[in-house]
C-alpha cells in the first residue's frame, strides 16, 4: 500500500492505471516519464471492462510493481497503489480523494487507445470535472488536437503529452514472444508462474512422453 503524502494546493499527482497484460517496457517509460514531470504518479494495475485478461489482477499488480522498480530507485515518487484498482475510473478518482483529499491536484494518464472507449465510460461527465487528463500518444493513433474534441465537448480539460513511448505491446509479448517489449524481471516472473498460453505450450512440448 502506498504512503501518505505530505500535499498542499501546488501537488502535481498523475493517477496511471493500466489494464497491460502483461504490462512493457513502453509502460515503464510512461512512468518514467511521469516520474519526472509530477510529486507523485499513483499506478495500479486494473481490469478494464472493454477488454478481456489472461493474467489475473493479482499477476498484473505484481509484474506492475516490477515495472515500478525497473523505472529507477531514485523515482521514489512512483509508487504502486493497489486500493485505487476498480473497473470504473470515477471511483478510482473518489478513492483517491479519500486518500489525499481536495488539495492535490489530479492528472489521468490515458492511452490514446482509450479516447474513443471514455465517452462510454461510466458517468463520464462527473469524472472529467474531476481530473486533468492527460492523454500518452501511441503509435497508430492518432496525436492531433482535434482527436480530443469529443471529450472537450463533455467538459474534459484535456492535453496530448509531448512523448511517445516505445513501439511495443502486451499483445506481441502474448501472442509471438517479443522479449524486447518487457523487462527481464518482468519477463522471470511469467516464466516462474506461466502466465501465457504460448508458454504453456512450450511447457506441454517439452515434457517428455511416459
Amino acid at each position: 500500500m502506498g504512503k501518505p503524502l505530505e500535499l498542499s494546493k501546488m501537488t502535481q499527482i498523475a493517477l496511471f492505471g493500466t489494464s497491460a497484460d502483461p504490462p512493457t517496457v513502453g509502460h515503464q517509460a510512461i512512468l518514467q516519464w511521469l516520474g519526472d514531470r509530477y510529486d507523485r504518479v499513483a499506478v495500479w494495475a486494473a481490469d478494464n471492462p472493454f477488454k478481456s485478461h489472461q493474467a489475473s489482477l493479482e499477476h498484473r499488480q505484481a509484474m506492475l510493481r516490477l515495472s515500478i522498480d525497473a523505472a529507477g530507485k531514485s523515482r521514489s515518487q512512483i509508487r504502486l497503489y493497489p486500493e485505487l484498482s476498480h473497473p470504473r475510473t470515477l471511483e478510482t478518482v473518489q478513492k483517491a480523494r479519500q486518500l489525499w483529499g481536495d488539495c492535490p491536484q489530479l492528472t489521468l494518464a490515458i492511452g490514446a487507445d482509450l479516447i474513443s472507449q471514455m465517452p462510454r465510460w461510466y458517468r463520464i461527465e462527473e469524472l472529467l470535472q474531476q481530473v486533468k487528463l492527460l492523454v500518452v500518444p501511441r503509435p497508430g493513433y492518432s496525436r492531433h488536437p482535434e482527436s480530443l474534441t469529443p471529450l472537450q465537448q463533455l467538459g474534459g480539460n484535456c492535453e496530448i503529452a509531448d512523448f511517445t513511448p516505445p513501439d511495443v505491446s502486451s499483445t506481441a509479448y502474448r501472442d509471438r514472444n517479443n522479449p524486447e517489449a518487457i523487462a527481464p524481471a518482468v519477463a522471470n516472473y511469467i516464466h516462474q508462474h506461466h502466465l501465457y498460453a504460448w508458454q504453456q505450450a512450450v511447457q506441454t512440448q517439452s515434457i517428455p512422453d511416459n
